[in-house]
């Protein structure tokens, strides 16, 4: 079977949804970032500014800016208290309403993600390394769709863009959550912190309400730049066909992983199953893996796939 996002109809549409202007806490006007990212190839934007009081509760209203080949989503990065690290809570809101009501003083969190979550919003945990959120801060934000598992800002300001650790962790624990990436650009620096990381949404438009079911149904994977053709599998097998890579590998929820390395890797069949044959010791069975392919020091990744939506 041919899984998706690969399977469904439409075709990828290149985006970033974690960036800051002036609203907030960015170098540039909500007009000169949108077209930052158009002249640089993108298809979508979201403006994800701080939603904080101190910069008067921002949600950038970009919809001017959209034309017939370039389109925004409306959304924001919206706080509260406190994490395990008792700090302030970093969630990136997709999709959510202009009119969406300010953080309340006790409002949590978690609290907070749900509430985004019920006003339609796609909700991404963001920059859990940078956060230094652990796996107890996880499991306590259910309503998140995704983990921010690459932000390009804090990777090359910090060594902390990094979330797959904690991805990893909660997809063993069943949650079922999607591998998301951003930019996090705040252009203080030039354009060093911006198209460093995007997501590839399959849609048969570029109308921003089909982008953003698209996020909700996982119809989508994130790269560096390596492009992702194809991934067919079984039960036992897993074919991908990618733009010309280093690596290929099958990341499972244990340590063993399967990969094919060479030069130029176009078209790759692994036997995932045979992980478990690498361990020390016995495993149990698989329940989930995800792929990644490398090209240098670029990425690009699917979502994790459940073992049991196979059958």
């Amino acid at each position: 079977m041919h899984i998706s996002p690969f399977a469904t109809p439409g075709r990828f549409w290149r985006g970033n949804i974690h960036t800051h202007s002036t609203l907030s806490d960015g170098a540039l006007k909500p007009e000169d970032v949108v077209e930052a990212y158009k002249q640089a190839g993108y298809d979508f934007l979201q403006l994800s500014d701080h939603f904080l009081g101190r910069f008067n509760w921002p949600i950038a209203d970009t919809r001017k800016l959209r034309s017939n080949n370039f389109t925004t989503l409306i959304g924001a990065e919206v706080h509260a208290l406190a994490t395990s690290a008792g700090e302030f809570w970093h969630i990136v809101a997709t999709g959510l309403p202009l009119d969406f009501p300010p953080a309340e003083p006790e409002e949590t969190g978690p609290m907070l993600a749900a509430r985004a979550r019920a006003a339609g919003a796609f909700v991404t945990m963001a920059h859990p390394s940078w956060s230094q959120l652990i796996i107890e801060d996880g499991r306590s934000l259910a309503a998140a769709h995704a983990v921010e598992v690459y932000n390009h800002s804090c990777a090359i300001r910090t060594d902390r863009g990094d979330g797959f650790y904690l991805l990893d962790q909660l997809c063993n624990e069943d949650r079922r959550l999607m591998a998301v990436v951003g930019d996090d650009a705040h252009f203080h620096d030039g354009d060093l912190d911006a198209f460093g990381a995007f997501v590839l949404v399959k849609s048969e438009s570029l109308d921003p309400d089909a982008l953003l079911g698209a996020l909700k149904a996982g119809e989508f994977y994130s790269s560096q730049g390596p492009r992702i053709h194809d991934v067919e599998l079984t039960r036992k097998v897993v074919r991908v066909q990618c733009s010309p890579v280093n690596t290929v590998a099958v990341v499972t929820g244990a340590s063993p992983t399967l990969s094919r390395v060479g030069s130029g890797l176009t078209d790759v069949t692994i036997e995932y199953a045979e992980a478990q044959k690498w361990a020390w010791r016995d495993l149990p069975p698989i329940k989930w893996f995800r792929i990644v392919v490398i090209d240098g020091p670029r990425r690009a990744w699917t979502n994790p796939i459940w073992v049991d939506a196979l059958n």
